[in-house]
């Protein structure tokens, strides 16, 4: 009965997380024409531990600081679509950070 029981908590927490490869498209496809940098560049400019201060509580630190560096970003930033694909987002970011070790390979 454990085994079962956890092997659906399993299935139900990896099917609730987010996606880096998901993470990565999204970067690509609404913030890199408006932040500039490619994926590599935008993941490495901090840390792990960085990143997800950054994220923490719905993204707002993200937000401020990106706004502010990307005004042009502002509105999109504050938008639900963003609040949905922040989770994702934010495991591109950290898989890729600076303390990684990893590259991202894209444009």
């Amino acid at each position: 009965m454990k085994i079962i029981l956890t092997a659906l908590l399993l299935m139900f927490s990896i099917n609730a997380s987010a996606d880096a490869t998901k993470g990565q498209e999204y970067y690509l496809e609404y913030l890199r024409p408006v932040f500039g940098y490619n994926g590599q560049e935008f993941a490495s400019q901090y840390l792990t531990v960085e990143w997800k201060r950054y994220f923490k509580k719905d993204a707002s630190r993200f937000i401020k600081k990106f706004s502010k560096k990307h005004p042009e970003s502002a509105a999109f930033l504050a938008s639900e679509k963003f609040q949905e694909i922040a989770p994702d987002i934010k495991d591109f970011a950290m898989k890729y950070a600076a303390d990684s070790g990893e590259l991202a390979a894209c444009d």
